[in-house]
């Protein structure tokens, strides 16, 4: 079948089962959105306010379904506008073909209008880029974009077309998806039975989950291996779901926002388990007493993350999900009630507490958990209102939290709740939002209220950059610099220019009634919640401190007596 290259990529689109792209439409680009009016029926693009903003929604489909998102975009700025999603996506792992059109083959390299070079741009945060000069292999590598992107650590690949090429005609032939194999070269029977030997004769053994066990869809399997260990769990913030945050085993996060018992339990341990985590730096503070009376043992499917921030005793490289399967054959039930008891009497002794007679983030978060029972999926920007989200609403299964972990993205999460939300209609979406992220991307309550997509956001307004400014009361003198958000902006007026219903509160009871009321119109919604501006996240760990020194308000209060 002769077809000309706009018409393969929608083709190739449809053979990899593609339903839904984001994307804006410009000049290099004309001939793939002619090509998308014709199939519309087919493939629904959601035009979103700007091109990040469709990078991110892809980035929560992806996230949200399991699917590979895809967002489209024009050459020069149209293409470096989504340069930020794209490293969101690599930085979290998270599978996504960005198609981008440039000017024509002989145009290339001659600073012609619009001319971007895109796939040199995007180099350091893609698995891997295309430039598409012939239109007689752009079928096989939009076939290789998505099996990329899909295989092993899954993340972002670029494909950037030449406007001719996508006017130019080939012959095109219908090819199913190949299977995306799991990587297991590496799992040999010798590791398994190591980390195995570790175990038995482990004590005090601590599991540390991350986001590559959700990416494995290891769930089930991680479920089986903390029983059978008998172990504590705690995980990243790019972990939170894959464990169960309601078990009595799950201590909360760890790190520098991390609870107590899990900072503190790592730092007593004699046997480290971490599955699918890069050991950031947020995770290990100072690196040299993490986990210092421990054998870590790392399972990962990148072998560049083994030894990489920190050194292991033993190392699994391979797919989570078949590791732990094998793991859970080789292993007998373990029995460490003295350990659990100590862990269970830590949880009791640091509890994660707030301030109940105002309205706080952490309250809105809890009560949010109550209204939703626990079903909700929810989204996140950065900075206090990400860890909130985190702390107090307990993830029960993997998708349930989207958030930009690795490069910390400030306006991602409306967009992000915008695929979310179109990739599983059925459930609820609630983005939690500072004040200071609303204003990055609140533009993308236009693509909401367009296509009637009801995601609820709330904005934890305290008029401030929350999380910056906790730096500066705890580490910089209170020198408040730049960080005071409080002028004339009307968040619920702005909302409802954007053609979004939207209410203010000030106390529990009004955020009572407006969640309620925001679940039940089904509708896109704004909650503006009015806090303080001292409100902070607790506990604690300085940064470059170790993270047995993770410290609460009540600590400072006692060392300032």
């Amino acid at each position: 079948m002769l077809l000309t290259g706009a018409e393969i990529v929608v083709e190739c689109l449809k053979e990899q089962g593609v339903d839904t792209v984001f994307g804006y439409p410009g000049g290099a680009i004309l001939n793939v959105y002619d090509a998308l009016y014709k199939h519309s029926d087919e493939i629904r693009h959601i035009l979103t306010s700007h091109e990040q903003g469709a990078s991110h929604a892809a980035d929560g489909y992806a996230r949200a379904t399991g699917k590979v998102g895809v967002c489209l975009a024009t050459s020069g700025p149209g293409a470096t506008n989504i340069v930020t999603g794209i490293a969101t996506a690599y930085m979290d792992s998270v599978p996504m073909v960005a198609i981008t059109c440039n000017v024509n083959v002989n145009l290339l390299g001659k600073d012609s209008f619009q001319e971007i070079d895109i796939a040199g741009i995007t180099m350091p945060v893609t698995k891997h880029n295309f430039i598409v000069k012939d239109v007689n292999v752009l079928a096989d590598t939009i076939r290789r974009a998505f099996a990329i992107a899909q295989s092993g650590r899954p993340g972002p690949v670029l494909v950037d077309i030449p406007k001719d090429v996508t006017g130019n005609k080939a012959e095109y032939t219908y090819r199913g998806p190949a299977p995306i194999k799991r990587k297991i070269a590496h799992i040999s029977d010798e590791a398994i039975q190591d980390v195995v030997g570790l175990i038995e004769h482990s004590i005090r053994p601590f599991i540390l989950v991350g986001g590559g066990v959700i990416r494995a869809d290891a769930a089930n399997e991680l479920r089986s291996f903390v029983k059978k260990v008998h172990a504590p769990v705690t995980d990243t913030l790019m972990g939170k779901g894959a464990f169960d945050g309601r078990s009595d085993a799950y201590t909360g996060m760890v790190g520098m926002h991390g609870t107590k018992a899990s900072n503190f339990g790592i730092t007593e341990s004699d046997l480290l388990i971490a599955i699918g985590t890069r050991f950031s730096d947020r995770v290990l503070g100072n690196v040299k007493a993490f986990a210092r009376h421990a054998d870590l043992v790392h399972i990962d499917v990148d072998a560049a993350e083994v030894n990489k921030n920190v050194m292991c005793k033993y190392s699994i490289e391979g797919d989570a999900k078949i590791v732990l399967q094998k793991l859970n054959a080789h292993l007998s039930q373990q029995d460490h009630e003295p350990w659990m008891r100590h862990i269970r009497e830590m949880k009791s002794h640091y509890p994660m507490t707030y301030n109940h007679d105002v309205l706080t983030g952490p309250g809105v978060v809890e009560h949010i958990y109550h209204v939703t029972g626990g079903n909700a999926t929810i989204c996140t920007e950065v900075g206090q209102n990400q860890m909130w989200a985190a702390q107090f609403y307990q993830y029960k299964e993997p998708g349930q939290f989207i958030t930009s972990g690795g490069l910390g993205t400030m306006g991602y999460g409306l967009g992000a709740s915008i695929g979310v939300k179109l990739g599983c209609p059925d459930r609820t979406v609630i983005n939690i939002a500072g004040d200071g992220c609303f204003r990055m991307n609140l533009n993308e309550l236009a693509t909401a209220s367009r296509y009637q997509i009801p995601v609820i956001e709330v904005v934890l307004n305290n008029h401030v950059l929350g999380m910056v400014r906790q730096w500066q009361t705890l580490f910089y003198g209170e020198r408040y610099s730049a960080t005071v958000l409080n002028d004339r902006v009307d968040f619920v007026k702005v909302s409802e220019g954007l053609g979004v219903d939207a209410r203010r509160v000030t106390t529990m009871d009004e955020f009572d009634e407006a969640i309620r009321w925001a679940i039940d119109l089904n509708k896109p919604v704004v909650i503006e919640c009015i806090i303080d501006p001292d409100d902070k996240v607790w506990p604690m760990v300085a940064p470059g401190a170790p993270i047995a020194d993770a410290f609460s308000e009540e600590d400072i209060e006692v060392k300032n007596q």
